[in-house]
């Protein structure tokens, strides 16, 4: 009788770690690419900290969570609504907001370290990464030094 409960117990066990280790592989799977971190002291603030990953700008700040809406040439533009936000465009009528309505906040990439996605015209993928690789639409993501 012990054994079969030992057998049991090992079996529930056994499906407990399958079932967690599936749900850490599809959160990872699922996890977004268009977010970065940056200061938001302002416009009088030159410090100019960018990031994939939230933590302190360099004036001591912490980073504002904000996500790609667009790319054009080195310059993201970012909606920084609410964290976890998944508007998608800018505002037709106002170009200075996100279509949640958010004022929208432009990035410059360059020298940042960050690679980002830049496959111009009509494409969305607003892919950015602290590493080399490749962005959603299959073109390696670009790092302007």
């Amino acid at each position: 009788m012990k054994i079969f409960k030992l057998l049991f117990i090992g079996a529930c066990l056994s499906l407990l770690f399958a079932a967690c280790a599936s749900t850490k592989a599809t959160s990872t799977a699922t996890e977004r690419t268009d977010v970065i971190y940056t200061c938001n002291c302002g416009p009088q603030c030159k410090c100019n900290t960018v990031s994939t990953e939230p933590g302190k700008c360099a004036c001591g700040v912490p980073l504002k969570w904000g996500h790609v809406i667009k790319v054009e040439g080195n310059e993201a533009i970012l909606c920084q609504c609410e964290e976890g936000c998944q508007c998608a465009g800018l505002d037709p009528k106002d170009p200075a907001k996100c279509v949640c309505g958010t004022p929208v906040k432009r990035v410059n990439l360059a020298g940042t370290g960050i690679y980002f996605c830049n496959c111009g015209g009509s494409c969305t993928c607003n892919t950015v990464s602290g590493k080399p690789g490749v962005c959603k639409c299959g073109m390696n993501l670009k790092k302007v030094n």
